[in-house]
């Protein structure tokens, strides 16, 4: 069938292509199918919608992705890629070889699955698991489809955390600390997908965090460090695109997230790395052993891949620090580094670093490089680097104005801190978009209250966010405040 091609914006990420409901009739094509567009002696695969408004009868709209694609063109139905079948097999709870894996993320990183195909990926990933062996070959297959930076140095440390604690900001105290010991610590982190601030987001504060490869290498070479966003290179792109089907459905298998994080570690050039396991109420991990067994797959895949990985498992049953948002991070953050802060933030941190060296073989103690000094003026060095600010100081690091304050109704104990309660009236306020949104914590687990103590403080950049945040705090119990008797009973 030959058709006009004209590009259309209809706001999708995937290769789209709209055909008007008479010709997807005689195509033969449905929603959601495929079909092959040749223009110029190439052939291009765009997955369908149909319309009977957007285009005229002998007319294709191709998103921007396909917007090179112009005038007359061929159409004809195209078949199902092989991962679709690989895909059912994993559904019907059939351990997949690493050819098969291998195609489905080639397919993926291509844009070949439509929506659906991409989810029932992540669902048999969910509901049958992956083996051991599956989840070396994937994070392999992960790694192999994007870039990889390429170091002189034969020791590259990295940290990450599998996230789900509001707040829990390490890794710009981290990465000053290992870098004022010598050792290069290149860490690409990503932006929130649905927390108030991911590492970028809150460095973003201080400095520019989009840089290209060459950049990258060009920042740790000067400076041992860096603190940017993993987005804007093109290490394990399949990995981001498995996250967003992932999002929605709130799943997050343990196999997934080793071959999510290990194919990122891979594709930075990491040797030494450290992994952050919280568990708890709230967590992403809820059991302690389930942590461990986590930990364990965690530190099986690494020494497959060539890797000295090191586990902890910290808990995770509220917030660290005391600020949830950018700029409220960014603030315990830069206390830390300047001697004061949130003490469970600075804690951790140490913690973490102090492994981190001990892996790289390095005597030097991590607080010994923060009191000094050392971690703080290397932060400044890179922040510097990257194009910020170098002299910024915790006050000049201001919230959104515009504020609420929530207050103890009874006395007594914090017997709890609701990450996914907190993190969600942060979002409400604003964050990340808004960077001086978010929230502040008064309390913490174990805190004594009288009625009328402040819990915690929403802060906002708009009116009308604050309203919501507010409006949703009203209905739910995001600190809980119990008597001593009652607080005993919840202990036992």
């Amino acid at each position: 069938m030959q058709l006009v091609a004209e590009e259309i914006d209809i706001g999708t990420r995937s290769p789209t292509v709209l055909l008007h409901v008479t010709d997807a009739e005689e195509l033969g094509a449905h929603p959601l199918d495929r079909v092959e567009i040749r223009s110029d002696g190439r052939t291009h695969t765009g997955i369908v919608e149909v319309t009977e408004e957007l285009v005229d009868p002998g007319g294709l709209g191709v998103t921007r992705n396909l917007g090179h694609i112009t005038g007359s063109v061929g159409v004809t139905l195209a078949p199902k890629p092989d991962s679709v079948y690989y895909i059912k097999k994993k559904l019907d709870e059939i351990e997949l070889e690493r050819d098969e894996l291998d195609t489905i993320v080639r397919d993926i990183n291509a844009d070949r699955l439509n929506d659906v195909e991409l989810g029932a990926f992540v669902c048999g990933t969910y509901t049958n698991g992956l083996s051991l062996q599956e989840t070396m070959h994937l994070t392999e297959c992960m790694s192999d489809a994007g870039e990889i930076m390429a170091w002189d140095d034969s020791l590259i440390a990295d940290k990450h955390s599998i996230g789900g604690v509001a707040g829990n900001r390490v890794t710009p105290i981290v990465v000053p600390i290992v870098a004022a010991a010598g050792i290069k610590i290149p860490k690409t982190s990503s932006r929130a997908v649905t927390s108030p601030a991911g590492t970028a987001d809150t460095v973003e504060v201080l400095c520019d965090v989009d840089f290209t490869i060459d950049e990258i290498q060009d920042i740790v070479h000067e400076t041992n460090g860096c603190m940017v966003w993993g987005g804007a290179v093109n290490l394990s792109p399949v990995d981001d695109k498995i996250i967003r089907a992932e999002t929605p459905l709130s799943v997050d298998p343990p196999g997934q997230i080793i071959a999510s994080v290990l194919s990122k570690k891979q594709s930075a050039g990491s040797t030494h790395v450290v992994i952050d396991i919280p568990y708890g109420e709230g967590s992403k991990v809820e059991s302690l052993s389930a942590a461990r067994e986590l930990a364990e797959d965690f530190k099986r895949v690494g020494n497959h891949l060539g890797m000295t990985l090191e586990c902890t498992i910290t808990q995770g049953q509220q917030p660290i620090g005391r600020g949830i948002g950018p700029v409220l991070e960014a603030r315990d953050v830069l206390q830390v580094l300047t001697g004061d802060g949130p003490e469970d933030l600075r804690l951790k941190s140490l913690r973490l670093a102090d492994i981190l060296l001990e892996i790289c073989d390095v005597d030097e103690r991590a607080g010994d490089l923060l009191d000094s000094g050392r971690a703080l003026e290397k932060f400044r060095e890179i922040i510097e680097v990257q194009g910020g600010d170098s002299s910024v100081e915790p006050d000049d690091l201001v919230p959104g104005r515009r504020t609420e304050t929530v207050s103890a109704g009874r006395s007594g104990i914090v017997t709890h801190v609701n990450n996914r309660l907190i993190s969600e009236l942060a979002r409400r306020a604003g964050a990340p978009k808004d960077k001086r949104a978010g929230l502040y914590l008064h309390q913490a687990v174990g805190d004594e209250v009288v009625e009328g103590d402040d819990l915690f403080t929403i802060h906002a950049e708009k009116v009308d966010k604050l309203q919501d945040a507010t409006s949703l705090e009203r209905r739910v119990e995001a600190v809980r405040v119990r008597s001593r008797d009652e607080a005993l009973v919840e202990r036992i």
